[in-house]
């Protein structure tokens, strides 16, 4: 426990990281070029500096026994220096290098015999076009831009020969279009001697027009058998990665009850908010634990929740103020988790919210009001 850790990013993981670390009186560095992101509000030891400068990552880093990230979108050469001089960097850079190209991503399921939708990389759109002719592949197809894609940002569905105007013009990949029943995710984490906790699955609803989640549910609605498939095929990536720390996978539970991996993020992330309250060990310290050498706490699920994201509303720019926020915080089982962002915009992840309760029907109800009740926008 005497490791110095530095976490790269100051958004709201990092401030979820730092909290968790807290309780085991860590010693923790953030490093972000914002001054007054969420974890600059907590950390004592919040440097300013952009994660993707060189100079300035390696500078951070050899101060540091072990780094992490919150977000991928990190300088990996200067990781893979900083690991050469012998400083621990979990997740490994190699992999981090991987999982920031969702094309290298896919070769490596299908290298790896992990069941994933059927996918092929490109370089324009014309080439695209040309397989198309061919006979290779039938619209509606899914677009993803290889590398920079986020929250949904840098994804396509090509409908019909007009949606080629609009689409991405280089480095991007074609996937079939899955027939979803489900969208869900299982969050594993895994120590440098290759012990492995798996989360449940939780089950994941998206907003159709924005592509962001816009609630989860956990236990998610699947079989036994669909759990154990869910969470066996997360172990079973997990081990043929050899990563160290979290890893996210999003799945696909199709319609004829294939479960398919979707793409990973090697970090805390979204869909193990619910962690925090519901599970016995949360996903931050874990991952924790997991880089600092300390035993890997219990995943168990101790309650079932509902994880909501408080985004920015619609119309609204400027100096944030939460309508509802007392009404909610009177209600059993809500936990709130206001980040800190001074300024909302739409869908601008704001905060989030944590329902628990032993009851699914009072769960779902509790839902509706806290949807309906609190709001992020801007003073009138």
């Amino acid at each position: 426990m005497s490791d110095t850790i530095g976490i790269l990013g100051g958004g709201q993981l990092g401030k979820m990281l730092y909290l968790a670390g807290a309780n085991l009186a860590l010693d923790m560095h953030l490093m972000d070029s914002m001054s007054d992101g969420p974890a600059a509000k907590i950390c004592k030891q919040y440097h300013i500096g952009d994660f993707m400068d060189y100079d300035q990552v390696m500078k951070f880093g050899r101060d540091m026994n072990v780094v992490t990230i919150e977000i991928e979108k990190i300088n990996v050469d200067a990781l893979k220096d900083l690991e050469s001089e012998g400083v621990k960097i979990y997740p490994q850079p190699h992999l981090i290098a991987m999982i920031q190209d969702k094309g290298l991503q896919k070769k490596f399921y299908e290298h790896n015999k992990l069941a994933s939708s059927r996918f092929k990389n490109y370089k324009t759109i014309e080439d695209f076009k040309i397989d198309l002719s061919k006979g290779e592949w039938t619209l509606p197809v899914v677009q993803k831009i290889r590398k920079g894609g986020y929250d949904g940002r840098g994804v396509n569905i090509l409908k019909t020969d007009s949606d080629f105007n609009t689409a991405f013009q280089a480095d991007f990949l074609i996937e079939e279009k899955v027939a979803i029943d489900k969208e869900i995710a299982v969050i594993t984490c895994s120590d440098p001697s290759g012990n492995i906790i798996a989360y449940d699955p939780v089950e994941m609803v998206f907003d159709p027009v924005n592509n962001i989640l816009k609630y989860q549910i956990e236990p998610a609605d699947i079989n036994a058998e669909q759990v154990t498939a869910a969470k066996d095929l997360a172990v079973s990536l997990s081990k043929k990665l050899g990563i160290v720390g979290l890893l996210a996978i999003e799945m696909f539970l199709d319609q004829d009850g294939e479960i398919l991996i979707n793409e990973v993020a090697p970090r805390p992330h979204n869909s193990g908010h619910h962690t925090i309250e519901a599970s016995q060990c949360s996903q931050y310290e874990n991952h924790l634990r997991a880089i600092s050498g300390l035993a890997l706490g219990d995943p168990a699920t101790m309650t079932p929740s509902i994880l909501i994201n408080l985004l920015g509303e619609e119309g609204h720019v400027g100096p944030v103020v939460y309508e509802g926020l007392n009404e909610i915080l009177s209600i059993s089982g809500v936990h709130v988790h206001i980040y800190g962002k001074a300024e909302t915009k739409p869908n601008r992840k704001m905060g989030h919210i944590t329902i628990t309760d032993s009851n699914i029907d009072r769960l779902k109800e509790k839902y509706e009001t806290v949807v309906k009740t609190i709001k992020a926008v801007t003073k009138s």
